[in-house]
């Protein structure tokens, strides 16, 4: 058996925190590679599976992302994820799917392209502060926080990213500040492991390479209750899911569902890299 471990430019050998995965998968006679997804010299039939891991640069090359899975989907190669959950999750207006379900999410405005983009006429009353990022998207990029009060300058800042790109435009929840974003880890869809998140004095941005502080946590047993109930709205199988979200009186409220290159946080879980290991050997197991 030959697996590719998708990965990007950036990280051709995967993160400190993925590459174990490689040593543990050969402990069950499989072949794991690191392969930059976009590297236009591989040959993608010399693989039974493709796993998605490091792709962290899908978001600036959207069309050549998009391109590249058409052209595996027609190859018929297997992937973990599936494709057909890549193409469901790269683009984040499948929170207002999930809303319409009954998932608690954070207040959100769904924005399709626009060439006429006014934050003023969308915003409720009620907000105070809110924050503005592209649909397809990750890791804070081309995100804002911002008082509303100075709606009509970042409508201007986002007029051009507005024409090309659906936007979402969600109420800034305080409690980010002060209780951090919990991540819940599923694997094949039963729970691993959870991690709160927090961002540094100043900051808004939860991710570690602004700061962010990860602690390892334990959510009580109603929470999980939560996060595995979106996670089993899923139809398709998963090999993996990272839930999102801000606990407020014991109620997740959903940020996001991360299915196609989350970290994992394999490093802060005892046993988090073989139950990973285990996952991947049971969904290619014939």
């Amino acid at each position: 058996m030959k697996i590719a471990i998708l990965t990007c430019n950036q990280l051709p050998e995967l993160t400190p925190q993925d590459q174990p995965l490689i040593l543990e998968l050969a402990k069950h006679s499989i072949l794991a590679i690191p392969v930059i997804w976009d590297n236009p010299n591989v040959n993608w039939s010399d693989f039974d599976y493709l796993v998605f891991r490091n792709t962290w640069d899908y978001f600036e090359k959207e069309v050549q992302f998009n391109t590249w899975l058409t052209k595996i989907e027609k190859l018929g190669i297997k992937t973990l994820n599936s494709i057909a959950i890549i193409k469901e999750n790269k683009h984040k207006f499948y929170l207002r799917e999930m809303e319409q379900q009954g998932v608690q999410i954070l207040p959100t405005i769904f924005i399709n392209k626009t060439s006429n983009l006014s934050l003023k006429t969308l915003i409720p009353s009620t907000w105070k502060k809110a924050v503005i990022k592209p649909a397809f998207s990750a890791g804070s990029y081309q995100t804002e926080v911002f008082d509303i009060t100075d709606s009509e300058i970042i409508s201007l800042q986002y007029k051009v990213i507005a024409a090309e790109k659906e936007l979402l435009l969600q109420e800034f929840i305080p409690e980010i500040l002060s209780l951090g974003e919990t991540s819940f880890i599923f694997f094949n869809k039963k729970f691993s492991h959870a991690v709160n998140k927090k961002p540094v004095e100043g900051d808004f941005r939860i991710q570690v390479q602004f700061g962010g502080k990860y602690t390892l946590v334990e959510p009580n047993s109603n929470l999980i209750t939560q996060a595995q109930k979106i996670v089993n709205r899923f139809a398709d199988d998963l090999l993996y899911a990272r839930v999102d979200g801000i606990i407020i009186d014991n109620q997740l409220h959903l940020m996001e569902v991360e299915c196609i290159e989350p970290d994992l946080y394999l490093n802060l879980s005892d046993g988090a890299t073989e139950r990973f290991t285990q996952a991947i050997i049971n969904s290619i197991q014939p």
